[in-house]
């Protein structure tokens, strides 16, 4: 393993389509995940990437805002009903919401209308996180047969049947719901798509019916692109990193703006300003339109990325700025210090939103800021994760004071594959009175 964190060695890497094999490590969420586009390679990645880009086109992204607007709403009622308006687990309240959100997205399913099953669903997303990053660090588990003998395999095994079977059992009800309506209203989809594809401008602002991911995945049976296993894959995918990566980026953040009282109320000078001149209602223009939070997010990702590194595995050999590295060597690009380098980023400790002003980002160098990855395997949902960000940040910081309860230089990290810390966080939300009605609406 060889670690780089320099932006010209990054570069050289994530920009040649020759290293955009993953590392090994992404095989343990092969259980779960399958092969779709966050851990498939070759032929089959570039195939999947060329089905799901136009999922998050403009136009579609446009159609999820509503549910995004609907969930920062939900934060906004959950916290009012806070004892002492203290949240004790920041990451874990945020992740409530993020997975609703992209369930209903994804699948068009509210976990709240699931009964008692929401829970069992969202222990076994945690549990197969878990159980993969154990099963990383223990190589005598590596093998198959012998994993599956062990107590940790039994419980993978029971996390997988209740993960697949609830995908599986909503692929099957969407299904046979295009059956029974003769395909009609995938056949749009399908037509919608195809105009997206074609770069046709026209306006796909379907209202009969909300739009979701799974229906676009299936209207690409009716092409011979896709399978019942193909879509699980994906859907699997889009909840995993529509969920988890946005939990830790809003955690971040929330715990940054709440030192940061100045930054907080200017972030909320913003909003308010914006809510007065829509009326109340948020839509994506608006969202697109909050420039100094959306520098803010920017900022904490730096700070405090999402993933900490990625991994490529070299198909060749590559010749970097000081070494000859060597084909097959697994390669560790480390986000977080290139993100942090004082070479790149003057006094990288402080929190600066207006490090991202137009005039100084074009001063950057394209690989010293890599959140989201870079380069053609970069994230395909990045514009997404800071739609959904701004969306539950906004009505956030719109009703509530949010003020420190334990303080981020206290944090201690753990190994995983996020950026996670050791102990739950807390933070303060003390709200503010406002009239009439403090929830957004969506149009």
């Amino acid at each position: 393993m060889v670690t780089v964190s320099h932006p010209n060695d990054i570069q050289e890497i994530l920009s040649n389509t020759k290293h955009l094999a993953k590392s090994h490590i992404s095989n343990f969420l092969n259980p779960w995940l399958g092969t779709g586009l966050l851990t498939s390679e070759g032929t089959k990645w570039h195939n999947r990437r060329r089905i799901l880009t136009p999922t998050f086109h403009f136009n579609i992204l446009n159609q999820f805002v509503e549910v995004l607007i609907e969930e920062g709403n939900n934060v906004t009622q959950s916290l009012k009903n806070i004892k002492e308006s203290t949240v004790d687990d920041l990451a874990s309240f945020i992740s409530h919401h993020t997975l609703n959100a992209i369930c209903e997205i994804t699948m068009g399913i509210s976990l709240r209308e699931i009964g008692e099953f929401e829970e069992q669903y969202r222990q076994a997303i945690h549990e197969i996180e878990e159980i993969s990053f154990y099963r990383l660090l223990r190589p005598w588990l590596y093998f198959n047969v012998i994993f599956a003998l062990t107590p940790m395999g039994r419980r993978q095994a029971k996390c997988l049947k209740i993960l697949h079977g609830f995908t599986e059992k909503i692929i099957a009800e969407r299904k046979q719901y295009h059956k029974s309506t003769n395909e009609q209203y995938l056949k749009n989809f399908a037509n919608e798509i195809h105009k997206i594809e074609t770069n046709d401008k026209t306006d796909i602002g379907v209202k009969r019916k909300r739009l979701t991911m799974m229906d676009l995945l299936i209207s690409k049976i009716r092409d011979n692109k896709m399978n019942d296993a193909d879509i699980r894959e994906e859907i699997n995918t889009f909840i995993y990193k529509g969920h988890d990566t946005v939990t830790m980026g809003l955690t971040y953040a929330i715990l940054l703006l709440a030192e940061h009282k100045d930054i907080q109320e200017n972030v909320r000078k913003e909003i308010n300003a914006i809510m007065q001149a829509n009326e109340g209602k948020l839509t994506m223009s608006a969202l697109n339109n909050m420039l100094y939070l959306e520098r803010c997010l920017k900022e904490s990702l730096r700070l405090y990325p999402s993933m900490a590194f990625i991994m490529r595995t070299l198909s060749e050999d590559i010749k970097l700025q000081s070494y000859l590295v060597p084909s097959g060597t697994l390669m560790l690009i480390g986000i977080h210090d290139v993100h942090r380098n004082p070479n790149f980023w003057p006094k990288p400790e402080i929190f600066d939103p207006d490090r991202f002003l137009p005039e100084k980002i074009q001063n950057h160098h394209p690989y010293s800021y890599i959140p989201f990855s870079a380069g053609p395997r970069n994230c395909i949902g990045q514009q997404f994760a800071m739609l959904e960000m701004k969306a539950i940040i906004a009505p956030l910081v719109y009703n509530f004071y949010l003020e420190p309860v334990d303080y981020l230089k206290d944090l201690r990290f753990v190994a995983d594959f996020l950026n996670r810390v050791a102990h739950p966080v807390r933070v303060r939300c003390v709200p503010i009175n406002r009239t009439p009605s403090t929830l957004f609406n969506a149009t």
